[in-house]
């Protein structure tokens, strides 16, 4: 694994600050965001970020008046990739996207995929947050240090779940965590969930020691008192929560993920932008505002062009990464 400044440009983030078009009430016509059978594909299973970030922005575009009846379906398998597949033999289909992140980069890497994300059209990266360390409630770590303690003293003893393959937010996370440790980041025993509602089940019935995953998907759980957050990857601590960041617990360590949109390939300049356009108005909404707070999300406005190239390097460096690891 290498050091955190060989791996920093995974966690920047890349802001880029539009002023959005006016929002007008009812179908999204007068806006030109109307999508008749608009369609989200989200290719893990139900409850994951992906499955959220999906979700919740179907509804925020509903209620902001920019389109009816967006259905959203869920496509899992190998990580994304099966949902990856389906996207790119969707050609030239302009009602589709799927909602992705840094966790498909990797699976197309770990799983060999047949399709890659160059083959399909980038609309728009569009939020960024920190990862969470987090264990049930009846763990015997009540803190961080606790945690660190015992993963430090036998590795493979503790295993971290996370709801991403090797090369996705979920892996990098906790193998910039042991390597800034000192724990060989080879000896890390991580088991890999289709999504965060699979590591969920996993981390409240114990089989794994700790869970890394986003604090959107474990919000309501860490509230109820069914998950203790212990520390957050993030440069600041999460607003109304009381768990340190990793600089805070002593590893020098800044970690973000992101996710965003993308359509099949073979779209039309025109299919293309009117995409793009629904989603910087769904962006500029009141509603998906409050779902950025709401969600402890950043936004990480991208759209188009720079959003593939910035595809293209998060290729190149979880290439890199998953080399050094030597998968």
């Amino acid at each position: 694994m290498r050091p955190r400044a060989l791996l920093s440009p995974l966690a920047a983030a890349v802001v880029v600050l539009l002023v959005p078009p006016l929002l007008t009430s009812g179908s999204g016509t007068g806006t030109g965001t109307h999508i008749p059978g608009l369609r989200l594909m989200v290719p893990n299973t139900p409850g994951g970020g992906y499955d959220i970030t999906a979700r919740t922005a179907a509804k925020n575009a509903e209620e902001a008046g920019l389109n009816r009846n967006i259905e959203v379906y869920n496509l899992p398998g190998a990580g994304g990739t099966v949902g990856l597949s389906r996207l790119v033999n969707e050609r030239g289909n302009g009602k589709l996207m799927m909602s992705m992140g840094l966790g498909v980069v990797g699976a197309v890497h770990t799983n060999h995929a047949p399709s890659t994300l160059a083959d399909a059209t980038p609309v728009a990266r569009i939020v960024e947050e920190p990862d969470i360390v987090v264990v049930a409630k009846n763990s015997p770590y009540k803190t961080f240090d606790q945690l660190l303690d015992a993963w430090k003293s036998d590795p493979r003893s503790v295993p971290v779940g996370g709801g991403s393959s090797a090369g996705g937010p979920d892996h990098l996370a906790p193998m910039l965590m042991a390597r800034a440790a000192g724990i060989e980041p080879k000896s890390v025993n991580y088991v890999p969930f289709d999504g965060g509602g699979e590591l969920l089940a996993s981390v409240l019935g114990g089989k794994v020691k700790f869970g890394v995953s986003g604090i959107g998907e474990y919000r309501d759980q860490i509230e109820s008192g069914e998950l203790r957050l212990l520390a957050v990857t993030g440069r600041k601590r999460i607003e109304g929560f009381d768990a340190p960041t990793l600089q805070e617990a002593g590893l020098d360590v800044v970690f973000t993920n992101w996710r965003g949109l993308m359509a099949p390939p073979g779209l039309s300049e025109e299919r293309r932008d009117r995409l793009i356009r629904f989603v910087r108005q769904l962006r500029g909404s009141a509603q998906w505002r409050k779902s950025l707070r709401v969600n402890g999300w950043d936004d990480a406005w991208l759209p188009g062009e720079k959003y593939g190239r910035f595809l293209a390097a998060q290729d190149r460096r979880v290439d890199t990464v998953l080399k050094e690891l030597g998968r």
